[in-house]
């Protein structure tokens, strides 16, 4: 129900419970005054159960008075229920809930999900489920049918029937136990129901009249080795097997009594070939066989109605050439199918009704055209293709006239990966993405690849050679659906973009950039050369640069006052950047009504982590020419490192290690609720750092939970409260105080300049809050020896 905690809840008292409602069911419950009596003889219906609360709450909200007696009506007329383990009117608000939905389509979907296993549901199992049953009306794509499964599945959950997975895992949902228990009762009872149970006494059980008129059976065996001869279920649409032998046997006939199965998934089993019977499924349009040991498979070229056949992470090493008879499969899934080196010619451009080909981690083994494995030609036949993931090994075997006009979703790698072992590029789904790796950016990929290039949500490029920059002059109109870019292992690259194009400042590019990634670039000397476009990077909300050993500095000035998005920020080993922010003129802070130096960047910046970065100095500072720059790296490395006010109002969370250079961190006047909400303030091996906390400050401070202070060698004062009111709180809210390896550590000065053992220091700093303190390897020099 949205707990970040699970905890056993007992019944709400009736105050409680009607608060509780209210919350859910929103506050026209008691402003409604005809309304009112009825919602509290509902609440009262519900015995202060949280579950059934929140069921009705999501059910009647913004329904009429009318609904809201029914309701009331119908809630006190259910009939009782024996679930072990259900309160009867937790059943009895969840069998009225279900009753509740509107259409066919979403009930069918909640008793789906009901027979279906506990925990975490997948999306795509729900998605080729449903296509199998027929159970998305009127639709003529798959496109068509997610695009209804997730408006059913917003219903669901807008009901309280379906949640979140528990850890928010994309393309996942899960069931309450208590609503997977009500939801089976109910399927059971329906006049074709659905059968969820175990293999002991099936035989018997395949005799009796359930069995004779169930439409699902949700089979788990735990005991037999071998299922029976056959079941006779004449009305079966959807068989699921669960079984923690894979090695249990299916006899040949086993499927001959199923005519009219249209979904079947045996999952996790080993075949050395399919049993016979399954050419009798003339009606199937779903088979999985995901997780299988897999030997000769031909028998499923005879299932000339699949639409839907999932055979993911199976050791299927030659797909069988009677797959071309397959002219109705409107989604193959290879995903996972490492062994996988044969896709006889031809078989691909045979599916001609093919929507979805999705073949990460799968084959790889494509050839050029007229040799005897799969080519990558054979997909321009595919007229209907709309989803694609696929890997190429090597952009040369790209067709210059390969068409992707029609995708409207892919993940495509092109390029040898050799060992770089990037799993999350798979993980990361977007709609669209490409990666392109160990490419020559210099060759003419084809139109076809050039237009992905356009229309991608996430771009990746690893090694790419044959260029100084990641962009051409000839991208200038492309990248307005671009969300995430990264760009790494590549010495050739100098810029991420040349944008002294004019006609490129005219058009402006990446709008909608979320994250941008640059790791290991041997030679990037900026990010952007030339002015940027208005609007450029407005939509940037995390920024990473990753061992840069040449980048100066991070960005202009210019092009940081319009990153008003940008949440994270994390730089790390760039050996020679000096600064972070640099400017060509000192008027240039004062520009834009940036007056009296105040440098107000970043207003939503969240995370600023900036690690092992041995020339760093200041935060922001003159970009310098070479024949001044010794002298005023001597002059700024006397001042603190961030040498202007920056306002960081927002900044939760800021860490600095290994920082040689810095001295000292604040400027000795910020703005007013400058770094007022920093809560984590974690500083290592930065050997000449002097102070953390000057008292000057230590109001700004006032959310800080956590000071982690380790191996800085001249550090003298981690807080300095010299001429702070003693009455006044200072840092109540800290919760955890760790300092370790401070060889100069002092007692702490308070206002009388009297020296204070650290037990007096907490004291004075009336912290309430302190949960975890820990001191290690510090000296803690009294003030009077010095």
């Amino acid at each position: 129900m949205g707990a970040q905690i699970c905890f056993p809840v007992e019944h709400l008292p009736p105050e409680e419970a009607w608060r509780f409602f209210k919350k859910t069911a929103g506050d026209s419950v008691e402003e409604n005054l005809q309304l009112q009596p009825i919602a509290i003889e509902v609440v009262e219906e519900c015995k202060g159960l949280p579950i059934a609360i929140v069921i009705i709450a999501k059910a009647l909200k913004d329904e009429t008075v009318a609904e809201w007696k029914n309701a009331l009506e119908q809630l006190r007329s259910c009939a009782p229920t024996n679930i072990i383990g259900v309160d009867e009117k937790v059943y009895s608000c969840l069998e009225w809930s279900y009753n509740h939905l509107k259409g066919d389509e979403v009930k069918s979907l909640f008793l789906l999900c009901g027979s279906l296993s506990y925990g975490d549901i997948s999306m795509d199992d729900l998605l080729q489920y449903g296509m199998g049953l027929g159970l998305f009306d009127r639709i003529d794509s798959l496109e068509q049918a997610r695009d209804r499964l997730l408006a059913l599945v917003k219903i669901l959950k807008a009901s309280g029937l379906l949640l979140d997975s528990h850890e928010d895992r994309h393309n996942f949902v899960r069931m309450h136990d208590v609503v997977y228990d009500v939801a089976r009762e109910i399927a059971s009872k329906d006049p074709h129901p659905f059968v969820v149970r175990d293999d002991v006494g099936l035989e018997k059980w395949s005799e009796t009249d359930e069995s004779k008129s169930c439409t699902f059976i949700s089979l788990h065996c735990k005991v037999v080795h071998e299922l029976p001869q056959g079941l006779v279920c004449p009305d079966l649409q959807h068989f699921l097997l669960h079984s923690n032998n894979p090695s249990l046997n299916i006899p040949n006939t086993f499927f001959e009594g199923m005519k009219k199965l249209r979904v079947l998934d045996l999952s996790d089993m080993h075949f050395t070939t399919l049993p016979s019977s399954l050419d009798s499924l003339a009606n199937l349009r779903t088979l999985r066989l995901d997780g299988c040991e897999l030997g000769d498979i031909a028998l499923i070229g005879k299932l000339t109605k699949l639409e839907v056949l999932s055979l993911v992470g199976s050791t299927v090493q030659q797909l069988p050439n009677e797959m071309v008879q397959l002219t109705n499969l409107r989604l193959l899934n290879l995903d996972d199918c490492e062994e996988l080196e044969v896709i006889p010619r031809n078989i691909l451009s045979s599916l001609s009704r093919l929507e979805c080909l999705s073949m990460i981690s799968s084959f790889t083994k494509w050839v050029v055209e007229g040799e005897s494995n799969a080519c990558l030609s054979e997909l321009n036949h595919l007229s209907y293709l709309t989803n694609l993931s696929i890997e190429i090994p090597d952009a040369k075997l790209l067709p210059k006239d390969i068409l992707f006009e029609n995708l409207t979703s892919y993940v495509i790698f092109i390029g040898d990966d050799g060992d770089d072992g990037d799993d999350d590029w798979w993980e990361f789904r977007t709609k669209r993405a490409l990666k392109l790796q160990s490419v020559n950016r210099s060759l003419h990929l084809g139109d076809g690849i050039s237009k992905l290039l356009e229309r991608s949500e996430k771009l990746e490029f690893v090694e790419l050679s044959g260029t100084r920059y990641v962009f051409y002059l000839s991208d200038r109109e492309s990248f307005l659906k671009l969300k995430h870019l990264q760009v790494r292992d590549s010495p050739d690259i100098r810029y991420i973009i040349d944008s002294k194009d004019h006609q490129f400042l005219q058009h402006g590019a990446f709008p909608l950039l979320e994250s941008l990634v640059l790791v290991r670039l041997d030679n990037l000397r900026e990010v952007w050369h030339g002015p940027i476009p208005k609007g450029c990077f407005g939509n940037l909300r995390t920024l990473d640069v990753h061992s840069c050993p040449k980048l100066k500095f991070l960005l202009l000035l210019s092009t940081a006052r319009g990153l008003s998005q940008l949440e994270e920020m994390t730089i790390v080993n760039c050996d020679t950047m000096q600064q972070i922010i640099a400017y060509e003129r000192e008027s240039e802070i004062k520009e834009d009504g940036h007056a009296r130096t105040n440098l107000q960047l970043f207003p939503k910046l969240r995370s600023l982590k900036l690690f092992c970065l041995p020339q760093l100095i200041n935060f922001s500072s003159k970009l310098e020419t070479t024949s001044s720059t010794s002298l005023s790296i001597n002059a700024r490395s006397k001042g603190s490192f961030f040498s202007h006010k920056v306002s960081f109002p927002n900044l939760e969370v800021f860490t600095i290690i290994d920082l040689p250079k810095l001295k000292d961190i604040w400027h000795h006047q910020l703005p007013f609720g400058s770094f007022c909400n920093l809560q984590i303030l974690r500083v290592y091996s930065c050997p000449c750092l002097l102070n953390l906390v000057p008292s000057h400050l230590i109001h700004s401070f006032q959310n800080l939970k956590e000071i982690n202070v380790q191996n800085c060698e001249l550090l003298e004062h981690v807080i300095i409260l010299q001429g702070i009111d003693g009455n006044v709180e200072t840092l109540s809210k800290l919760e955890t105080l760790k300092l370790v390896s401070l060889p100069r550590l002092r007692w702490i000065k308070d206002g009388n300049d009297s020296p204070k053992y650290i037990s007096s220091l907490l004291t004075l700093m009336n912290i309430q809050n302190l949960k975890e303190l820990h001191i290690t390897n510090c000296r803690m020099e009294d003030l009077r020896k010095t």
